[in-house]
């Protein structure tokens, strides 16, 4: 086995394999609901965030919380509350960012009672000054739930140190995420999303040596020659193993994305080196161009999408559209009209953690890597 594989495989965790780890290592865990949750925060106080974006499967227990039509990834993340999945958590972070995320928040105060809800109601309107200091107080409200739960009070050196550790964290995802668009065939886009998916349920310094090592690696191998299309993804997720097996058998190459839980978290760095590193970290919201779930009216995701394909040389987009995800949903006809404008090869595939089929998913990639 290469030293490529090795490392790849020490990526491929389970997040509830993960969570009983650090348990039982003696540190607390506190999860964090999508997207945009100030990690570096829980950071700081010794514990530990994980990442949970639901999980494939069928809806259960929601069904009692919430109507069928919301969003998989809240309709799974508050199964796997009510299955017990969860319980070793010491809380739950829940950012206001879409209505969605806010009936979560409430719904998860009502039925899971032995792990807290921690609810973040940011503020949209993030550029203005207003909006900064409206955020800033909500990450200090913040911090005194997370001190109550750590049994400590945090500390600045303590918040600067982690906001150091995740740029550099930042940093080595947006290094791979170059260096695999030029090895297509050792990291095919399952491989891909294995990297970029587990730094969620890992801590960051150890995910970070990790990829470290896989960047070195890369490094020295010489650029591959991929026979196939390249393309660019974008949307709130791009981590269904069907749909990422679907991509490789029609030889569809993910070299960038515009993709939340993707390149959503390495895209954009927070000011180091403050007199203030919470009000940085609030900074940071303000900083992030082009998501779907943060006020947009410039309406830059598009402009973003199309600077990712010219820079890589893609043949098309593939918009990965999750099922009942209002504000991805509003999103797709700017973006279409643009991607037209530039004469730009798309296709929409819908995608949900509950499917169980994916022979239309597969047809309209396989009629797309023909056209292309």
């Amino acid at each position: 086995m290469s030293n490529i594989e090795l490392l790849l495989e020490k990526l491929d965790v389970c997040p509830f394999e993960q969570i009983d780890k650090y348990v039982e290592g003696g540190k607390k865990v506190i999860g964090c609901a999508p997207v945009y949750t100030p990690e570096e925060l829980v950071y700081a106080l010794g514990m530990i965030p994980m990442g949970i974006w639901g999980a494939e499967g069928e809806v259960t227990l929601s069904k009692e919380y919430f109507p069928a039509f919301y969003a998989a990834p809240i309709l799974r993340l508050l199964d796997l509350g009510l299955e017990g999945k969860l319980d070793k958590l010491s809380g739950m972070i829940i950012p206001g960012l879409s209505d969605g995320l806010k009936g979560l928040s409430q719904n998860w105060k009502k039925a899971i009672k032995n792990v807290p809800a921690l609810y973040i109601g940011y503020g949209q309107n993030r550029k203005i000054k207003a909006g900064l200091d409206y955020n800033e107080k909500q990450y200090i409200k913040l911090i005194a739930q997370l001190e109550e739960i750590a049994g400590a009070k945090i500390e600045s050196s303590k918040v600067e140190e982690a906001i150091v550790l995740y740029n550099n964290h930042r940093k080595a995802l947006q290094e791979f995420n170059e260096l695999a668009s030029k090895h297509l065939n050792t990291i095919t886009p399952a491989l891909r999303s294995r990297v970029m998916s587990s730094a969620f349920f890992m801590d960051k310094a150890e995910h970070l040596e990790i990829v470290g090592a896989l960047n070195e690696e890369l490094k020295n191998m010489p650029e591959e020659k991929f026979d196939g299309k390249k393309v660019v993804t974008t949307g709130l997720l791009a981590n269904s193993p069907e749909i990422l097996k679907i991509f490789e058998t029609h030889k569809l190459a993910i070299v960038d994305d515009n993709i939340n839980q993707e390149s959503g978290q390495f895209d954009y760095l927070v000011d180091e080196g403050t007199d203030n590193p919470v009000r940085a970290l609030a900074k940071w919201i303000s900083d992030i161009e082009g998501s779907t779930l943060l006020y947009d009216p410039e309406k830059l995701r598009g402009k973003i999408i199309i600077d990712k394909v010219r820079k890589h040389g893609a043949d098309g987009v593939v918009y990965l559209l999750t099922k009942f995800s209002d504000s991805d949903e509003f999103d797709y006809p700017i973006i279409r009209k643009e991607l037209n404008q530039e004469g730009i090869m798309h296709i929409l595939v819908e995608v949900d953690q509950q499917m169980t089929n994916f022979e239309q998913a597969n047809t309209a990639l396989q009629t797309f890597a023909d056209m292309i």
